[in-house]
């Protein structure tokens, strides 16, 4: 399963492919509620369909009719809005008060080579910056070192491309099975680590990436970096501290561990013990969760989820996005 940039990227390469020329819509600035982030992307193609979305309301429905029309022809990027007056914000189906700057570009065989890099730099979990040119249209592309926030700046955009955020859950069972159904609706990549084959064999949730093997090893070769989630749900404190040690010490962007609060107690004095330090150990999230008094697997999932939308709402640009 892609990830929704990754889907817009490949509908785009398809149709520049086909000698179409789709448009590609960035929501570039919002004011007060927004319905979707800025950096966010839709594709439309000369048939009106189209992949991703800028409002999930009435916006898209008014700009494919406007994009049919010729309003937006050429490869120079427009800047329109919505939502500017109470009256837009009804009509169009935004939320009270929410207001979207959009840029548009029709793309053409031009643009075929960059599209496909940044395809398969997304690909390959590496970090592409696109500039470009609001007046011609023109793009560069460069690696980035890590994921930007998207920038307008006088006669330029700079928006990137990143990896599409990975899920890794050690321990398979019930609650795995829950956890990995929600995040591949929310657009994770899910891989599923156990060190027990019989286990993964006896897998019935979703089809996942499942990896056998030790814990600590799938963690430094599978999830070490700024766009990955570590979460242990075994209940083996052998298997799970392995993963933890290595997560903690690691690059990745959140580590969960299930437990109730005096096995966490436990959990992190063992850690302590063995090693790490106090700020390795303030990374932990655990009990993991947001704590609604979720009971039931598919409960405590949603509460796993709940936590990790929130805190990439909250945090630094470099885990928002994919």
């Amino acid at each position: 399963m892609n990830s929704t940039d990754q889907t817009i990227l490949s509908c785009l390469l398809a149709s520049l492919t086909q000698g179409e020329q789709p448009w590609l819509v960035t929501v570039v600035a919002t004011i007060g509620s927004s319905p979707r982030p800025v950096g966010s992307l839709v594709a439309f193609r000369a048939d009106g369909s189209q992949v991703g979305s800028v409002s999930g309301g009435c916006v898209e429905e008014n700009l494919i009719a406007r994009l049919l029309a010729g309003e937006f022809a050429g490869p120079q990027v427009y800047l329109t809005e919505y939502g500017v007056s109470a009256e837009d914000n009804e009509k169009w189906g935004l939320p009270c008060g929410g207001r979207l700057e959009l840029a548009i570009q029709q793309l053409d065989n031009k643009d075929l080579e960059w599209v496909h890099d940044a395809y398969q730099a997304m690909l390959a979990r590496q970090t592409l910056s696109r500039t470009v040119t609001l007046t011609s249209g023109d793009t560069q592309i460069s690696s980035a070192a890590q994921f930007a926030p998207l920038e307008v700046r006088d006669d330029a955009m700079t928006h990137c491309f990143g990896p599409r955020h990975r899920l890794l859950l050690v321990g398979a069972g019930q609650l795995a099975a829950s956890l990995s159904t929600l995040a591949l609706a929310m657009d994770y990549e899910v891989l599923l680590a156990d060190s027990r084959e019989w286990a993964l064999n006896q897998w019935q949730g979703p089809q996942v990436d499942k990896i056998l093997g030790l814990p600590d090893d799938v963690v430094r070769e599978h999830a070490a970096d700024e766009h990955c989630a570590v979460i242990t749900l075994s209940h083996d404190p052998r298997v799970d501290d392995m993963a933890l040690m290595e997560a903690l010490d690691s690059a990745c962007w959140y580590v969960g561990a299930l437990g109730s609060v005096r096995t966490t107690k436990k959990r992190l004095q063992r850690l302590s013990q063995l090693g790490l330090s106090p700020d390795a150990l303030a990374r932990l999230h655990a009990p993991v969760g947001i704590a609604i008094g979720s009971k039931t697997a598919m409960e405590i999932a949603v509460s796993i989820m709940a936590e990790l939308t929130q805190l990439r709402r909250e945090a630094p640009n470099s885990v928002q996005n994919a």
